[in-house]
């Protein structure tokens, strides 16, 4: 599965980071691990949310090392993400 997080532009959750969980035309489902867990994502058309481009390596490690993503993985991931670069 490919790594991509994205940033909320638009909305009551703007400037939130989720998982983008797949993709399907112009929207996309995004988790956070939280709110919007695994069996229920946050659906988002691709005009109000942005790709981020650079994924911090320990970020993209504790994704890639886990075999299965469940949402207490998803949340760790987010989370170390928004303290990274928030710093």
């Amino acid at each position: 599965m490919k790594i991509e997080f994205a940033k909320s532009l638009s909305g009551h959750d703007k400037d939130q980071i989720y998982l983008i969980w797949k993709k399907e035309g112009r929207f996309a489902y995004l988790v956070d691990g939280r709110l919007h867990k695994t069996e229920k994502p946050k659906k988002k058309s691709e005009k109000h949310y942005q790709i981020v481009k650079h994924i911090p390596e320990s970020v993209r490690e504790m994704l890639e090392e886990s075999e299965l993503w469940n949402d207490d993985v998803i949340r760790r991931a987010v989370k170390a993400y928004e303290r990274i670069t928030n710093q």
